[in-house]
């Protein structure tokens, strides 16, 4: 139902007259309690004291009286008590005698463990940290033998026999029992004989006198 202008001046009144909105909406008819309250509240009407709050006057002054402070007990009157009598002090004890020392029970010795050794990969006893061992002694130096010569290096000059004097053209394979070194006479200024220079040392051909080498296959450049 709407609100008319005769409805709304019928609400102000009767909100006026104190009237809650449950009674102005039986009085109105169509509305709700809450449609009362919703309009009241955008005409900016005067707002009516919650009922759910009841008993606010009485809350209020009780609490003033729970609030103000509880009167002190009367002062009970003071007795004066006698000065308590000190006692004399009792002289100490005397301290009693220290008693006698007694020996010390000398500790039992353990019965002896046995010791086990490690072995090692070469049949070895390893020896324990503590322990010393005697040194060994050392073998007696050896003298040096010279090898005996075979029959075959007699008269051949072998690499113990070499010096600035003679060739030292090798002649054989290392290794071999046989292998040896020439031992002829050097050439003044070289380290081989005059024959043994022959093959290490060649002469280099005249340009003019030097065959070409033969042509490459497949069109090769030519080589003058």
């Amino acid at each position: 139902m709407a609100w008319t202008d005769e409805r709304i001046d019928q609400l102000k009144r009767l909100w006026g007259q104190g009237m809650t909105a449950s009674q102005i909406a039986e009085e109105l008819g169509g509305v709700s309690r809450n449609a009362v309250i919703g309009k009241a509240h955008r005409l900016g009407l005067e707002a009516r004291p919650s009922p759910v709050k009841g008993g606010g006057d009485a809350a209020a002054a009780a609490a003033p009286a729970a609030a103000a402070p509880a009167a002190p007990p009367p002062e009970k009157p003071v007795v004066e008590k006698p000065a308590p009598v000190v006692a004399a002090p009792k002289p100490a004890p005397a301290p009693a005698p220290a008693p006698a020392p007694v020996a010390a029970t000398p500790a039992p010795t353990p019965a002896p463990q046995p010791m086990v050794r490690s072995i090692g990969p070469g049949g070895f006893q390893r020896q324990a940290p503590g322990e010393q061992s005697a040194p060994i002694t050392p073998a007696p130096p050896r003298r040096l033998v010279p090898a005996k010569p075979s029959a075959d290096m007699a008269d051949k000059t072998s690499l113990l026999d070499l010096n600035d004097r003679i060739c030292k053209w090798p002649l054989g394979h290392p290794g071999e029992p046989d292998f040896h070194f020439c031992g002829q006479p050097i050439n003044p200024g070289f380290p081989y004989c005059l024959d043994h220079c022959s093959v290490a040392y060649q002469a280099q051909l005249p340009r003019r006198d030097r065959r070409p080498p033969p042509p490459l296959p497949f069109g090769g450049p030519r080589v003058r």
